[in-house]
């Protein structure tokens, strides 16, 4: 895969943020949201308030909605993510990341944060011609997204839970059917 490595760390990261709301939803308070923060290692500004938690909780719903959408739909949307945070791309570099990307100010909210870089990652996609990677979870009745870098594009679930409970369901038919 020929993305760079922020590009797909953004990716599993909007992808994780997407399916927190999935169930068991894990973005409901504010420690959780503190605990997505710290597992995607954002720095930057935190207001650590109730409105923060909901801006992100919107979104997830947004960047959803994103992922299932037709490519010029994708294309608007993300259009919308960065205009509406005044993006201007920089290369920087801290702490153990090397050269990479940011488009926003470290002092702007983290939701706007988070948009920006999930659209620059999906710019990646785009550009790339790289749309069939954005997926939705093969398990039935599972809502969740994931972005396949696979090399030859076998990803089929959301998580490892998604891929047993369907091995396991594939398993049990084949000894009934014994």
């Amino acid at each position: 895969m020929a993305f760079a490595h922020d590009a797909e760390v953004s990716l599993q990261m909007a992808a994780a943020l997407v399916n927190a709301l999935a169930e068991p939803d894990t973005l409901r308070n504010r420690a959780d949201l503190d605990d997505f923060v710290d597992t995607w290692q954002f720095t930057g500004r935190r207001d650590r308030d109730e409105a923060e938690l909901d801006e992100v909780r919107a979104l997830a719903r947004r960047l959803h909605a994103l992922w299932r959408a037709p490519e010029d739909e994708l294309v608007a949307g993300v259009n919308d993510l960065l205009r509406e945070a005044g993006a201007l791309p920089q290369v920087v570099r801290h702490d153990h990341w090397g050269w990479h990307l940011h488009a926003t100010n470290p002092d702007r909210p983290l939701a706007e944060r988070i948009a920006v870089e999930a659209a620059m990652a999906f710019v990646d996609v785009l550009r790339s011609d790289e749309t069939n990677r954005l997926r939705t979870c093969a398990a039935d009745g599972c809502e969740g997204v994931l972005i396949d870098l696979s090399r030859n594009r076998s990803r089929r679930f959301c998580s490892a839970a998604c891929g047993n409970r369907v091995a396991a369901a594939a398993y049990r038919a084949r000894r009934a059917g014994d």
